[in-house]
């Protein structure tokens, strides 16, 4: 199992890398950001994820007829999608689509995030070829999304997200009987099941109702703080 930041910090040489961060902090380019504080993102400009979590958000306007559109401005607020995360080593950027709005929230506390003009990376081209081969592992890994996203079953579409986050985030999850024994892989941060039932097409009350089917069956597991975890040979056989 690889994160996305063990695969970009494997490579990064560490004198590179602290450059950036210094030449961030110089140009005022950089900023801590306290949980669920908003991003102010804009289009144009590349984010890298210093420390911390991003939780990407999406909103859209649509509907079948101009009358419902209509209608919708006026008496609901578009409901937020979640899209996914950016792990520290990481970039993201926001893309402006209209009716289409991508925001980025700060998921963990202390979060830290820096950016640049895409011209910026000129300075560093080692570090602009790395950004980009983290843009198309990003981009694969969206296809596996869809991918899961497609089951026909709520449970399947539930339990294959769940599978894809913690094989890109998770982290040991040890034995509470034996400390040498690794019981599964958890997420590392918490994930409401509000924002779950966003990112499957479903509601907060049937995630609830599917993760306690799912913990009968022992195809997940809760860990410390009740962050999801998924037993270490369910992992295995993804993988």
């Amino acid at each position: 199992m690889q994160s996305p930041s063990s695969f970009s910090e494997a490579s990064r040489p560490f004198l590179t890398w602290q450059r950036i961060l210094d030449w961030a902090q110089e140009h005022y380019r950089c900023r801590t950001f306290s949980k669920d504080e908003r991003i102010p993102a804009r289009p144009g400009l590349l984010y890298l994820v210093q420390r911390g979590a991003i939780r990407m958000v999406g909103t859209a306007q649509v509907s079948a007829t101009a009358s419902q559109l209509t209608s919708r401005r006026i008496n609901r607020t578009p409901e937020e999608a979640f899209l996914g995360f950016v792990g520290a080593g990481q970039p993201f950027e926001i893309v402006a689509q209209s009716p289409f709005t991508l925001q980025a929230y700060a998921h963990v506390d202390q979060t830290a995030v820096l950016w640049m003009y895409w011209h910026d990376l000129d300075n560093w081209p080692h570090f602009r070829r790395e950004v980009m081969d983290a843009f198309r592992y990003q981009h694969q890994r969206k296809l596996l999304w869809l991918s899961a996203l497609g089951q026909r079953r709520t449970i399947d579409r539930l339990l294959g997200f769940l599978t894809l986050l913690i094989e890109e985030y998770g982290e040991p999850a040890m034995s509470d009987t034996d400390p040498d024994v690794i019981r599964g892989y958890a997420l590392p941060f918490p994930l409401t099941h509000a924002q779950i039932g966003s990112a499957i097409g479903s509601t907060r009350v049937t995630v609830t109702r599917l993760m306690g089917k799912l913990r009968q069956r022992g195809l997940i597991l809760t860990q410390g703080d009740n962050l999801i975890c998924l037993p270490a040979e369910s992992i295995n056989r993804a993988g």
